[in-house]
């Protein structure tokens, strides 16, 4: 693989999010610590949730490796917040705005004794970040002094010209917020002892402390293109005002070569999940969700998955007991209660069945969406439990067109990466199942799963042709089976008439969403 292949190779949002929790935890020492990716969104924590909020990559500029790199910079930050930090406050006002930006300096100062590496990585950042910042000059009154103040603390430079009062204002409130930072080290204060500190900045810089920031300010755009001409002239001023020693050469802090085995790696990461086949399936008219801005913990019921797993136990370890008429043991309490069957006899559980599930997940679902997606869950986590080969589909109506989703190809293990896919896409449309059948044929024709699980509300918008879709899939040697999902017990029996009108082989009704693992697990069992 090319150097400049590598360099603009787009990497998947999955991979990303994969090492970044790795990285973020191992920065932090949160093993908690959650990535979740928000387009258009500046880097920001939660430090209750112990939650970082990026961008996905498309919101820097550069390269496809100049990106990653400004990327790991802000992981690295809000890493070092999480970490380091008690108090996050919101930077729409300019108290908010100024104690982050104290913040953000002392993190840094902390964070580099502890992760010197990241030195270059910073250089490199707030050499490409030169063209984002806003330009002093095009601002006015009090927006550009908070601007000026932002810039000079973090970078030591400003972007633009000051003129009479505005300069001394904010020098003297840097020397103040740079005393601040200094005492706050020495005596290891927390954030709450700066926020206290935060009048003394307002008052030295003149300014309103519940003034709104301007969105521009927060830099809605980082690394605009710049010629590397450029680009290492802004990494040599930085050098310089960061007094480092002339060893700490330019042209090997643009190359980056420390970072570029780590993005190296992702890159083969993300062409091996390709390889996998994800790609491929799109090949088919399915999609992958590119957005995953929801975490997926909200769909994770443990209490449901514990007990599930609990219950299937015995079938991992592979053995069962189960009453015949002859067998290896007498059961007395059975002779006792006069069971016709009163031998235990021990008998090996096989499950070598290959399955492909079809998640309905259309507008009808929409009032029981969340308890739908756990039971899901449950059910992939007991599978993967029990080593069973399965992939998982799912089809709802994005801009007016139905489209069907992988959740899990089935070459690849089920993880959280898989439930994250789930739980990005919104219940919405009709039940066009005919039209999605016909759809997933030549992908099942290709994967051959020997049972098809279809969980719906029983109700296609067109039966016809449901039913002459089914047959074709018996055809090819997948047998069909249709759990069917209702609101109560009238409903759920409802719609079990309905699903045998289609000519499933077989079919399940529930009215109670957690009774889905059991009773699709219960299909398993040989």
């Amino acid at each position: 693989m090319s150097f400049s292949h590598v360099q603009n190779f787009s990497l998947r949002n999955d991979v990303l999010i994969n090492l970044g929790t790795f990285l973020s935890r191992r920065w932090s020492g949160n093993n908690k610590a959650i990535i979740l990716l928000i387009e258009d969104k500046t880097p920001t924590t939660n430090l209750e949730k112990n939650t970082i909020f990026m961008p996905s990559l498309r919101y820097y500029s550069g390269t496809e490796f100049q990106k990653y790199r400004q990327w790991r910079v802000a992981l690295w930050y809000e890493s070092m917040r999480l970490s380091r930090s008690t108090k996050v406050l919101s930077n729409d006002h300019a108290f908010g705005f100024i104690l982050n930006s104290i913040e953000m300096k002392r993190i840094e100062i902390l964070g580099l004794r502890e992760w010197r590496g990241m030195e270059n990585e910073i250089i490199f950042n707030e050499g490409i970040s030169w063209l984002s910042r806003p330009l002093l000059n095009s601002l006015y009154g009090k927006h550009k002094i908070v601007e000026a103040f932002s810039q000079y603390l973090l970078t030591g430079y400003v972007k633009g010209e000051l003129f009479g009062s505005e300069s001394d204002r904010v020098q003297n409130a840097t020397n103040v917020a740079r005393e601040l930072i200094d005492e706050s080290i020495k005596k290891n204060h927390k954030t709450e002892w700066i926020e206290h500190q935060i009048p003394k900045i307002i008052k030295t810089l003149q300014i309103d402390s519940l003034f709104t920031i301007p969105f521009v300010t927060l830099k809605s755009k980082i690394g605009l293109s710049m010629t590397e001409s450029i680009l290492l002239k802004e990494i040599e001023k930085v050098i310089k005002i960061r007094n480092k020693v002339p060893e700490k050469s330019s042209d090997d802090i643009i190359a980056g070569t420390q970072i570029f085995k780590e993005y190296e790696s992702l890159v083969k990461e993300s062409k091996k999940t390709d390889n996998k086949g994800y790609y491929a399936m799109e090949q088919f008219g399915v999609e992958v969700p590119d957005n995953v801005d929801i975490d997926e913990s909200i769909i994770y019921d443990n209490d449901l998955i514990t007990k599930l797993k609990s219950v299937i136990r015995s079938w991992k370890r592979g053995w069962r007991e189960m009453h015949d008429i002859t067998g290896d043991e007498l059961d007395v309490e059975s002779i006792i209660e006069s069971q016709p069957k009163p031998f235990l006899l021990d008998f090996k559980n096989t499950i070598d069945t290959k399955i492909a599930l079809l998640l309905d997940h259309s507008s009808s679902i929409d009032e029981y969406e969340l308890e739908y997606k756990k039971a899901t869950v449950a059910l992939c986590e007991a599978l993967r439990f029990l080593n069973v080969k399965f992939s998982a589909y799912a089809f709802s109506t994005k801009n007016k067109k139905v489209t069907c989703w992988v959740i899990k190809h089935p070459d690849v293990k089920w993880t959280s990466m898989n439930a994250r896919n789930l739980v990005q896409i919104k219940a919405s449309g009709g039940t066009p199942l005919a039209e999605i059948y016909n759809l997933l044929l030549p992908l099942m024709k290709t994967y051959k799963p020997d049972i098809m699980i279809t969980l719906t509300d029983g109700e296609p918008s067109d039966y016809n042709a449901v039913r002459s879709t089914i047959k074709t899939y018996k055809m090819n040697g997948i047998h069909m089976v249709a759990v069917g999902v209702g609101k109560t017990v009238n409903n759920a029996i409802n719609i079990g008439l309905n699903l045998k009108y289609l000519e499933y082989e077989r079919t399940l009704v529930v009215s109670k969403l957690d009774e889905i693992p059991k009773r699709v697990l219960s299909l398993l069992q040989v």
